[in-house]
């Protein structure tokens, strides 16, 4: 069984080389094009990858154009950034294809302090504490590395077309009553600066984004399992009072 890979991608020259020359065996990658001017379509073209223009902005449309264009049963992605080895790509898919989850998501260990800046680490704990309030399920990073199968994941009527989609695809599979599972991977310095989080603008987006999908209402067909999951809620451990601020909307 061969698994796609979705690759969004903007101006990812550099990075899509060695990402190519690493897929394991029986992986499809898509590369998602959302505007590059660097030659990163062509550049995933001639190395063999299936290429998908996006012509909406934002990571969730490169994303969600990546699913909806895939053919195999099981679906990965990942950022195109080098800052993942797709060589542990058999981590986050085996248990999808064993059947032992349904969403499986990597949770990243860095390699050094320079893949991984003090203030994006402390902001991903206090996202990861507001998902375990929200859905119960015990994640401790939102890593772009995940896999589920593919018709699933277009039944989650995923929304949001930026930065809130990876977020908004964990919260409405665990509102569905889905296994969700965190596998260690590694985390690399990244080639050229974050397109969601390397900017202030781009940083305030990312937060606009996922605060609205976690303060968002529940959908009627998954109120039931919202509620089952909001019984197994656990104590909040962590403090972080002006990251709250932040993503409430009134961080200074």
């Amino acid at each position: 069984m061969f698994v796609d890979l979705v690759l969004p991608c903007l101006n990812e020259a550099a990075a899509l080389p060695w990402i190519l020359g690493r897929l394991p065996p029986d992986v499809r990658a898509v590369v998602v094009d959302n505007g590059s001017t660097d030659g990163s379509a062509e550049i995933a073209a001639g190395l063999g990858a299936a290429v998908v223009h996006c012509k909406v902005k934002g990571y969730g449309a490169a994303c969600h154009a990546g699913l909806e264009a895939a053919r195999a049963e099981v679906v990965a992605f990942m950022d195109a950034d080098a800052s993942l080895d797709p060589q542990q790509l058999m981590r986050v898919i085996t248990p999808v294809l064993a059947g032992y989850a349904d969403l499986v998501v990597g949770r990243r260990r860095p390699v050094s302090r320079r893949a991984w800046p003090w203030h994006l680490r402390l902001a991903n704990a206090e996202l990861s504490r507001r998902i375990r309030r929200r859905t119960g399920v015990a994640l401790h990073d939102l890593g772009p590395m995940r896999a589920a199968r593919r018709q699933p994941l277009l039944n989650l009527a995923i929304a949001d077309r930026r930065s809130g989609y990876p977020l908004e695809t964990v919260v409405r599979a665990a509102d569905a009553g889905w296994r969700i599972v965190e596998i260690d991977v590694d985390y690399l310095p990244r080639s050229g600066r974050s397109k969601v989080t390397g900017t202030p603008l781009g940083a305030a987006r990312a937060v606009l984004d996922m605060s609205k999908v976690l303060t968002g209402p529940t959908t009627p067909v998954l109120k039931a399992q919202a509620w089952r999951a909001a019984a197994r809620k656990t104590p909040a451990r962590l403090s972080r009072v002006w990251l709250s601020r932040v993503w409430k909307g009134r961080g200074r």
